[in-house]
């Protein structure tokens, strides 16, 4: 009887999948066929879309200053999602120890930000960081940069706002999993002669890892398309891919090239992704054998 029921929720299972395929499909797979065949077309003088087919657009991709850009895009968001993961796991875990009528209050002041427009914050960031700003003068008060010094239009700039458009991001998903985590097993760590970061380390953050691999995958991908920071904050050296597929898009009309280019980032996000994917499912495999 149970085989039979389980046989007949399995035979129902494609069709509640179903909403979700057409979903992905439509939204997702299409665009990106869509995004990579454009990459195989030539670019019309007028700025649309030549006819025919031509490799020409992919070899463009050789342009020497590409290599130092998707080096920088890579680089930033990776240190921001370590930063990022750094500074949420700490304050979930703060959030998921506290008392339940200060959680709510806490998770509020969480996502607060997201009640203001994006750009007013990034330009509210812009004047904080400006040369006449009171951030500058106080650092220069306290002697840690030098009058002349500029905190807007480099990479550091880029990177402090980065991690500060993203930090909710990652302090959610990884608040969602300390909140069901048993915190009893910390104390029976401790009981067992564990100290607390032994605690932290071993028992904590394992008990959390879906929660810290999603946190990963959601600032990650952002941070490696953002164009709207580097453009505001950043300067000519701060440039990262989102901005060249910007620039190609809306001032020099080169959809083609556009197109290579979020190919170009598209491969960046997925193979983070994927390898995630693998990792997770090595894990449960070697866990079932385990028990077997």
């Amino acid at each position: 009887m149970a085989e039979a029921r389980g046989l007949l929720e399995r035979r129902h299972e494609p069709w509640v999948t179903l909403p979700s395929l057409l979903w992905l499909i439509l939204l997702f797979a299409v665009p990106a066929v869509i995004v990579f065949a454009i990459a195989l077309r030539p670019t019309d003088p007028y700025g649309g879309i030549g006819a025919g087919w031509t490799l020409q657009t992919l070899r463009s991709l050789g342009n020497p200053s590409y290599p130092s850009i998707l080096w920088r895009t890579l680089w930033l968001s990776a240190l921001t999602t370590v930063v990022c993961l750094l500074l949420a796991t700490p304050v979930a875990y703060v959030m998921a120890r506290a008392p339940a009528r200060w959680r709510h209050w806490l998770l509020l002041a969480v996502i607060v930000p997201f009640w203001t427009s994006f750009l007013v914050r990034i330009f509210a960031w812009k004047v904080l960081l400006h040369p006449e700003g009171p951030l500058k003068h106080l650092l220069v008060v306290l002697r840690l940069v030098p009058a002349d010094g500029s905190l807007l239009y480099n990479a550091g700039a880029v990177l402090l706002v980065l991690v500060y458009t993203e930090l909710p991001f990652a302090i959610l998903p990884i608040y969602a999993a300390a909140e069901k985590f048993d915190f009893r097993l910390l104390e029976a760590a401790r009981d067992l002669g564990a100290g607390p970061l032994r605690t932290f380390w071993s028992v904590f953050l394992p008990g959390i890892r879906r929660g810290l691999l999603t946190a990963m995958l959601v600032t990650l991908i952002p941070a490696l398309g953002s164009y709207v920071v580097p453009d505001l904050v950043g300067g000519p050296t701060s440039e990262m891919l989102g901005n060249k597929i910007a620039q190609r898009t809306f001032v020099d009309r080169n959809l083609p090239h556009a197109s290579a280019l979020s190919a170009l980032l598209a491969f960046a996000v997925l193979i983070p992704s994927i390898a995630a994917i693998a990792l997770e499912r090595g894990r449960r495999v070697r866990g079932r054998e385990v028990q077997l």
